[in-house]
C-alpha cells in the first residue's frame, strides 16, 4: 500500500470513531499530514498517533472523512467483494427467501456512502460520497460477479450529492433493460420490463408490486418496510382499515390479503395512487380497496371536525400512518412534532374502541422516545387511553448499528385504543 496521508484528530474526538461511528467532521480534525486529493484514501489517527482506521477524504463535504475500516486495507475489488458478500450473508440469515431487498445499506454495512438495492434481477446503486463514487466501476464489477444481474442502474439523482461536489446523474451501468429480456420473478400481469420507463414487477412477501426504477421515492420502493407490512397486516383481519400516506399500497395490499373487510387508502400523489390501484388489480385484491387522492392532513381534519352538539362516530378498526419524513434537520424538529401530533390526534378520533393505530416515523432526528411521547400527548388531547401492542423497526436488510444513531431512522408502534 502506498504511503497514505494521515488525518490527525483533536484531543477528545477519537472516542466516537473508536466506538464505531464512521463520520468525521471538519471540526474534529487537528491537521492533515500531507495534501490529499478529494475522494482519496487517508488513514486516521488520534492526537497520540494511534491508528483508528482508513477512510475516504473530501475537503468539500461537512463529513470530511468517512471511515471504511479499522485497519490499513487496500480499497479494491477484493475489499468490496468481501464487504458485499458479508452483507448478502446477513440478508440470507435474517431475511431468508426475499428476492427484492437492500443489499448494502451504507453505514449499516460499513460502506458509508453506498446503497445497493436488488429488485429481482435488477440492481440499483446510489453513491452519496465522492470517495465511493470514484469506485463505481469496481463496485459494478463486484456486483456483476456476485449476482449476474440483468442490469445495474445508477440512481444518483439525489440533491444531497451537491454537498459532496457531485452532480446528479442516472443511467445504466451494466446490462440492459431492453425488450425481450426474461421477466422478473413473479412476472406481473404482463411480465418483463418496459424499456421506455424502466418499469418492473417485484415480489414482496408473495405479493407483486409495480416499480419504476428510474423515478419516484428512494430507488423505486420502500424496501425498509418489508417485514412491517406483514406485521401490521396481522392486525387487519376483519377490520375496516384507513391507510394514510399509502404510496404504492404496501400496507393496503397486505391488509387486504390478511382479510380486512375494507381498505380506504389516501395519498396526495395521483401517480402513486394509480400505481397502488394497479398493484391491487394485479394481485386480485382491488375488490376491497378504494384509493383517494387527498392531502392527508386536510382529509383527517375534515373527517374529524364536528358541528356543535354533534358526536363523532369512529369508523375504522385500524388506522395506518406512514408519512414521509417531516424533518430534514434538527431546526425543523418542533414543526415536525406538531405535524406528528396533529395526525395522531385525528387518527385516534377515527378509531373505534378496541381498534388499533399503527404508526411510523422515518426521521433519525426524532428518536423512538420522542415519537412515542408526542403520540401519548395526542392521545391525551383526544381523550383516548392506549395500550402498546407492538414496536417496529426497519427490515433486517436495513441493519441498525447502535453506535450509529442515523442507522435507526425508522421506528414505529401499534397502539390499541382502549377507550
Amino acid at each position: 500500500m502506498d504511503k497514505l496521508s494521515t488525518v490527525i484528530l483533536k484531543p477528545g474526538e477519537a472516542d466516537r470513531v473508536a466506538g464505531g461511528h464512521p463520520w468525521i467532521y471538519q471540526g474534529s480534525i487537528l491537521r492533515l499530514t500531507q495534501p490529499v486529493e478529494d475522494g482519496g484514501l487517508v488513514q486516521i489517527k488520534d492526537h497520540r498517533q494511534r491508528l483508528l482506521g482508513v477512510g475516504f477524504y473530501n475537503s468539500k463535504s461537512k463529513i470530511q472523512v468517512r471511515v471504511l475500516a479499522r485497519d490499513r486495507v487496500e480499497v479494491d475489488d477484493a475489499f468490496f467483494a468481501g464487504r458485499i458478500q458479508a452483507a448478502v450473508a446477513w440478508r440470507q440469515k435474517y431475511l431468508p427467501g426475499a428476492t427484492s431487498f437492500r443489499v448494502v445499506n451504507a453505514e449499516g454495512d460499513f460502506l458509508s456512502g453506498l446503497i445497493v438495492d436488488k429488485y429481482e434481477e435488477v440492481l440499483v446503486i446510489q453513491t452519496s460520497s465522492l470517495g465511493m463514487d470514484r469506485h463505481k466501476a469496481a463496485i459494478t464489477r463486484v456486483l456483476e460477479n456476485i449476482f449476474q444481474p440483468r442490469a445495474i442502474l445508477e440512481r444518483n439523482d439525489m440533491s444531497s450529492r451537491s454537498f459532496e461536489g457531485l452532480p446528479e446523474v442516472q443511467g445504466i451501468l451494466a446490462g440492459s433493460l431492453g425488450e425481450g429480456q426474461p421477466p422478473v420473478a413473479g412476472g406481473g400481469p404482463e411480465g418483463g420490463t418496459d424499456a421506455a420507463s424502466r418499469r418492473s414487477w417485484i415480489r414482496i412477501n408473495d405479493l407483486e408490486f409495480f416499480v419504476n426504477l428510474t423515478a419516484g421515492h428512494k430507488t423505486g420502493f420502500y424496501l425498509d418496510q418489508q417485514v412491517n407490512y406483514r406485521r401490521v397486516a396481522e392486525l387487519a383481519k376483519g377490520a375496516r382499515v384507513l391507510d394514510c400516506f399509502c404510496f404504492q399500497g404496501g400496507f393496503s395490499l397486505h391488509a387486504a390479503r390478511a382479510g380486512a373487510v375494507s381498505i380506504h387508502a389516501l395519498d396526495q400523489s395521483q401517480e402513486a395512487l394509480d400505481t397502488a390501484r394497479q398493484n391491487a388489480e394485479a394481485n386480485h385484491l382491488s375488490g376491497g380497496c378504494t384509493f383517494e387522492a387527498a392531502n392527508v392532513f386536510d382529509w383527517l381534519k375534515a373527517h374529524t371536525t364536528t358541528r356543535p352538539n354533534e358526536k363523532l362516530i369512529p369508523k375504522f378498526d385500524l388506522v395506518i400512518l406512514d408519512p414521509p419524513s417531516f424533518t430534514r434537520n434538527r431546526s425543523s424538529i418542533p414543526e415536525a412534532m406538531r405535524g406528528y401530533k396533529e395526525i395522531h390526534l385525528r387518527a385516534f378520533k377515527l378509531v373505534r374502541p378496541g381498534g388499533t393505530v399503527a404508526t411510523f416515523c422515518c426521521s433519525h432526528h426524532v428518536d423512538a422516545g420522542m415519537f412515542q411521547e408526542v403520540i401519548l400527548e395526542a392521545a391525551f388531547d383526544a381523550r383516548r387511553v392506549l395500550r402498546r401492542v407492538a414496536a417496529y423497526q426497519p427490515s433486517p436488510d436495513h441493519p441498525v448499528v447502535p453506535a450509529i444513531p442515523e442507522s435507526e431512522y425508522l421506528k414505529g408502534f401499534a397502539f390499541e385504543v382502549l377507550a
